[in-house]
Order: structure tokens, then C-alpha cells, then sequence
């Protein structure tokens, strides 16, 4: 079943206002887990919805602040939702999906068995030119550092959510850079499954 709609028609993708899951900071802490096994039963667009948003959507309108910190402000991490439709770029300040390209990339966002079935893997990016005012050697390190803030998001809206994650290092960069039209100054930073699971948690 496919997590967008069906008679989608355009480039962009404009997502329901994100409704989180209800659940106290000390019980999303208890449930959060890695998961490695994933059904392959899709999220609804709502789901999709506030997943990005917690990942690193807009929570302050007045001032562009989004729900995870970037080094200086810099908001250089890229968010992209790889779905068996496509891959698809996050753009937090209108909350919606743009598309990269169309066809199921999802086996190319790293090397295990799992992520190529698995109904959601996000891509974090960072895009080295908003970092213009960086030392060459700290870029990596922080936007090391942004990227797992947005992924640990991730992991405490799924743990609310009763959704499966995991967080990924082993991709091959060079293969999902060219999947994804990366330019040269941009690096691929993680990745992350999202799904659910018939594990017993």
C-alpha cells in the first residue's frame, strides 16, 4: 500500500499538520529501542507527517528554530524520505516533501538486508556551504553531532508512536550520494529505518 496518495500529480507534497503521539518524556525514554526487523506495511501520511516534523521540522514559526539544535544555526542537515515511491527532500519550513527521484531507492540507503524493505529510511545530509564559517576539520565532526540530535528525535517520536527505528553508519556513501544527485559539498552523514515490527518490545 503506498504512503502517498495515488493521484499525486506533482513534484511536491504538502503534509497534514504533524499530531504527535501523547506520552511523558520518561516513557518514550523506557520504550526506546533499535529495531532491525520491519513489516512491510507502510505508515499512514500522518505518520510520515510527524516523524519529519520531530526529526527536524519548524517549532518556532517567529524565528525558523527547529526541534533539533545545529551548530551556529546553520540548520545545514538536509532531511530526505526514501519510500518505495521515491526519494523525496524534506522542506521543514513549509512541511512538505519535494522530489528528488521517483523509483524505490530504499536498498541503496545502506548495506544491510533490511533497509530495502523497510517502509521509510531517512537520509541525513550535510550540506558543507551553509557551514561557510567553519574550520574544514570541525564540519564533519558537527554535523556529526546535528544529525544525531534529529535521529535521536526520531527515536523518542517512534518510542511515543509505538513505531520501529534504527539508526544507520553502514552506507555506501558514494552509491546513495549518486542516487540521491548529491553535489560534491554535500556528505552523507546517517541513515534511519522507520517502520513497524511483530517483535515483542
Amino acid at each position: 500500500m503506498s504512503i502517498l496518495p495515488l493521484n499525486l500529480d506533482s513534484d511536491m507534497l504538502t503534509l497534514p499538520a504533524p499530531r504527535l503521539q501523547a506520552a511523558t518524556l520518561e516513557e518514550a525514554l523506557q520504550r526506546r529501542c533499535s529495531t532491525r526487523i520491519f513489516l512491510p506495511d507502510s505508515l499512514s501520511l500522518e505518520e510520515l507527517s510527524a516523524v519529519l516534523w520531530a526529526a527536524f521540522g519548524v517549532n518556532r514559526p517567529e524565528s525558523g528554530g527547529r526541534t533539533a539544535p545545529s551548530a551556529r544555526g546553520w540548520q545545514e542537515v538536509l532531511v530526505y524520505a526514501v519510500m518505495a515511491e521515491g526519494a523525496w527532500r524534506y522542506d521543514g519550513q513549509a512541511h512538505r516533501l519535494d522530489l528528488v527521484k521517483a523509483g524505490d531507492l530504499r536498498a541503496a540507503t545502506g548495506v544491510q538486508d533490511f533497509v530495502g524493505s523497510a517502509p521509510l529510511n531517512l537520509v541525513y545530509v550535510a550540506d558543507f556551504e551553509r557551514m561557510h564559517d567553519a574550520r574544514e576539520e570541525d564540519r564533519v565532526f558537527l554535523a556529526g553531532v546535528d544529525a544525531g540530535c534529529i535521529a535521536e528525535n526520531v527515536y523518542l517520536y517512534c518510542a511515543a508512536a509505538g513505531l520501529a527505528t534504527v539508526v544507520r553508519a553502514l552506507i555506501d556513501r558514494r552509491n546513495l550520494a549518486q542516487a540521491l544527485d548529491l553535489k560534491p559539498t554535500q556528505r552523507i552523514a546517517l541513515a534511519q529505518s522507520i517502520g513497524r515490527t511483530g517483535l515483542i518490545q
